[in-house]
């Protein structure tokens, strides 16, 4: 951080979160005031120092006022989240209630507190859900989101950038890919777990290649995005420099968790077929298929580079998994 940005108030939106846990915890370590915004009480935090303000689901009657107030800045993580089996009657209209009406609604009231700079998490799925190995999505491609969670959040980007566009409101949009750390749940963890016990699974024989950002390095590139003057109105794509076939990021995630990975290799089109007799085809193409994303606008306009190189953040998750299963040895 610079010693412009020492003293700017950061309001950061789903602090309770993966993400929002991280970036909170490092934006206090770099000096600046730090404000986390939860939406229950029950999520605040035992964090000394760390100021907490509860504002309730987040839709389009928000009442951000006090939240904003001295505010400088704003990062805005919280979100309806991709799920894999939606119980919503209509997914659309609750993606764009919280995603797209929720942000906006924060957006306007920011502008009216004379907040400085909204930067925005968005997604990889505003890009698309997969692409041919050694063609990655650029941040300038014409968007092309395939499910409701990607359309809401394109449409939140869009709206951000039209406020943008008619007031002084700094825009900065960074859409990551994959993200992984200490502290990741749902299917990174799964793979850790299946791997720490040494099951066999079969996959040994994935050529893809797939674009994955570690947390610490996200939250390295939100920080930049806080105060570089050339992040104004422009859209980042986040990893971590290095993509990975599901056999490479499986061989080396058991090498992180001193484990040695059990991978039977089951050609990708048999995988594929069997996933789809079994109603899993979605989780075929996670596995089998490529998702890459190039950073070099990010490097370039931002002088931007990852801190951490892929085995270094596989092995930050892996302590972490580590120290959770002996503090937890039941779980």
């Amino acid at each position: 951080m610079t010693a412009s940005a020492i003293n700017q108030r950061v309001l950061v939106t789903g602090a309770s979160g993966f993400v929002g846990r991280r970036l909170t915890a490092a934006l206090a370590r770099a000096g600046l005031d730090v404000r986390a915004a939860f939406r229950l009480s029950a999520m605040l935090p035992a964090i000394a120092g760390l100021e907490s303000v509860v504002v309730g689901d987040l839709d389009a009657a928000t009442n951000w006022e006090g939240a904003l107030t001295n505010v400088n800045s704003v990062v805005h993580l919280a979100a309806r989240v991709h799920v894999m089996q939606d119980r919503a009657l209509d997914p659309l209209a609750e993606f764009r209630r919280v995603n797209v009406l929720g942000t906006l609604q924060l957006a306007r009231q920011a502008v009216d507190a004379g907040v400085r700079r909204f930067v925005f998490i968005s997604s990889v799925k505003v890009n698309g859900e997969g692409t041919p190995a050694g063609c990655p999505y650029t941040a300038n491609d014409v968007p092309a989101p395939v499910d409701a969670y990607g359309m809401s959040k394109l449409e939140a980007e869009q709206g951000l950038l039209a406020l943008a566009a008619s007031t002084a409101l700094e825009v900065v949009i960074i859409r990551p890919v994959l993200i992984y750390g200490p502290g990741v749940g749902a299917n990174f963890l799964k793979m850790m777990q299946w791997l720490d016990r040494g099951l066999p699974l079969p996959l040994g024989a994935i050529d893809n290649r797939r674009s994955l950002v570690s947390v610490d390095n996200l939250v390295n590139l939100i920080q930049t995005c806080l105060e570089h003057p050339d992040a104004v109105n422009q859209v980042f794509l986040a990893s971590d420099g290095e993509d990975l076939s599901t056999t490479a990021l499986m061989q080396r995630t058991a090498f992180a968790l001193g484990k040695s990975a059990r991978l039977v290799p089951v050609p990708a089109a048999a995988l594929t077929v069997i996933a789809g007799l079994l109603g899993k085809r979605d989780v075929a193409q996670r596995l089998c298929g490529s998702l890459q994303v190039d950073i070099a606008k990010t490097r370039r306009v931002l002088g931007w580079a990852p801190p951490l190189s892929v085995d270094a953040g596989l092995a930050l998750a892996a302590q972490d998994f580590l120290s959770q299963k002996l503090a937890h040895p039941s779980v």
